[in-house]
């Protein structure tokens, strides 16, 4: 399988200057927050997986790539009809009965079979942690760096590292790297988060499945795509009851390692839940850019904070069972008002989407104070929308306060040889980088989105998806 080349593209993007002329059907993908997961639980079966709806993301690449060098087998399929027309794509196998725990120098051969994270590719995502548990619990040991991905403030792995050592582990810090092992498998154990964790929650979730005893869990995060993968789990053996909740239970198999009759059968496959942050993401854009948009595939009740929110602001939505609906929003931005974002843990106002939230916010009248509950450090792209002309005050590295409306219009330089060159804006994470072209699609003036791979980590096919909505993006390599 080859990833997607690392190579640092742009959008251009022509801005509508407050205009509502995007329309059409906006088709959401897998939550790709859950099939990163999955993709990790893969390594407790015995057997090749098969996950339905799954993004093609960078983030899915590069969890593809980490697993590829640690000797498991992907490929992506496709489903064909009766004229050899693919009509269903989003498919993956992964078979990690390849994988046998051991390096090249153990063997005595030149397979490239271990439990050592590649430091190079988890240093570009830290989902890739989530890989730790599973990888523990089957063979035993497992290394790792501190995880990376996006430039949102500092991301703790004590709950992981102090988890495994209530599970029986031992842990070393050696030259950057972390070293785990449980020679002897892990056991049960009992623990409470002392900071709610999407990622603490999942990891050890995921280790306790094969582990002897019970594994009592508190505090837990109660994101969907956690119960998604839970789900999965146990339509296929394993016994956890909680997900979803505040406490969750798990009795393991009480595997030792080697002992590959206790791993889990694949008797279901796993299928993605619809991405809410995606959904989230392509209401707040058509709530600024369009007259009306149908969002299908997505899950309203997964977005009730941010659905409350804009309709309390005034905006038309109108919720169906799998589909959002922007219809009749001929209203001028200025017409709708403002209002408070706190971020917080499911089921509150994620913080994925308070950066496109704040671009929303920037054009509707009033003032707003966003305080960010979650991550420190989560507002380095207020200085793009400001060069736009927005009105934004930070109080603080987790609080800011906007003040609106703002019309976003062009910073005007001049080309060599005359002309207009267009304004450069920059994607600084996934999600902010969405509110910036948000941000360049309100505003009147031509932009430059720099950093768009970032975007790719989150967003599959973001300029193909926005143009037929009718907006005018390119991709520039």
């Amino acid at each position: 399988m080859t990833t997607k080349n690392p190579t640092n593209p742009t959008f251009l993007i022509k801005g509508l200057a407050g205009r509502k002329t995007l329309k059409g059907v906006a088709h959401i993908n897998g939550a790709k927050n859950a099939a990163l997961k999955a993709m990790a639980a893969a390594v407790l079966f015995n057997k090749k997986v098969r996950l339905e709806n799954v993004p093609h993301t960078a983030d899915i690449d590069t969890m593809a790539a980490i697993l590829e060098k640690l000797g498991a087998k992907i490929s992506w399929i496709g489903e064909q009809n009766g004229e050899a027309e693919v009509v269903r794509d989003h498919i993956m196998e992964i078979d990690t009965t390849t994988m046998t725990g051991t390096t090249a120098a153990e063997t005595g051969t030149e397979k490239n079979t271990h439990t050592d994270i590649d430091p190079t590719l988890a240093a570009g995502m830290r989902a890739s942690v989530v890989l730790t548990g599973p990888l523990l619990a089957r063979f035993g040991k497992v290394s790792f760096p501190a995880p990376g991905g996006c430039v949102i403030g500092a991301r703790p792995i004590d709950l992981f590292i102090e988890g495994y050592k209530k599970m029986g582990a031992k842990v070393t810090l050696e030259d950057g790297l972390y070293k785990i092992s449980a020679p002897n498998g892990l056991s049960g154990m009992d623990d409470f988060f002392h900071t709610i964790s999407v990622g603490g929650t999942e990891t050890l979730m995921m280790a306790a499945v094969l582990a002897k005893g019970k594994t009592i869990l508190s505090n837990c995060a109660k994101e969907p795509e956690i119960v998604n993968v839970a789900e999965w789990l146990i339509s296929c053996g394993a016994k956890i009851k909680g997900a979803g909740t505040s406490t969750i239970e798990i009795i393991g198999n009480g595997r030792n390692i080697g002992d590959d009759k206790k791993l889990l059968e694949p008797t279901k496959h796993f299928v993605t839940i619809p991405d809410r942050i995606e959904a989230g993401s392509f209401i707040l854009l058509g709530a600024l850019c369009a007259k009306d948009l149908v969002i299908e595939n997505c899950e309203p009740k997964h977005l009730t904070a941010v659905l409350h929110l804009l309709n309390d602001s005034g905006v038309l939505i109108d919720t169906k069972p799998n589909a959002v609906q922007i219809k009749g929003n001929s209203r001028v931005n200025s017409s709708f008002k403002s209002f408070d974002i706190r971020t917080k843990e499911y089921p509150g106002f994620p913080t994925d989407l308070q950066a496109p939230a704040v671009t929303f916010l920037t054009q509707v009248t009033g003032e707003s104070n966003i305080l960010e509950t979650i991550f420190e450090g989560r507002f380095k792209y207020v200085e793009d929308l400001e060069t736009l002309g927005a009105n934004i005050t930070v109080l603080n590295p987790r609080e800011v306060r906007v003040k609106g409306p703002t019309a976003f219009v062009q910073s005007v330089e001049k080309e060599v040889g005359g002309g207009d060159a267009p304004a450069d804006l920059y994607a600084h994470d996934i999600r902010a980088g969405f509110a910036i072209v948000m941000a360049a699609l309100t505003a009147k003036g031509q932009f430059v989105i720099h950093n768009a791979h970032l975007i790719d980590r989150g967003y599959e096919k973001l300029e193909e998806r926005l143009k037929a909505l009718g907006a005018n993006i390119e991709r520039v390599l």
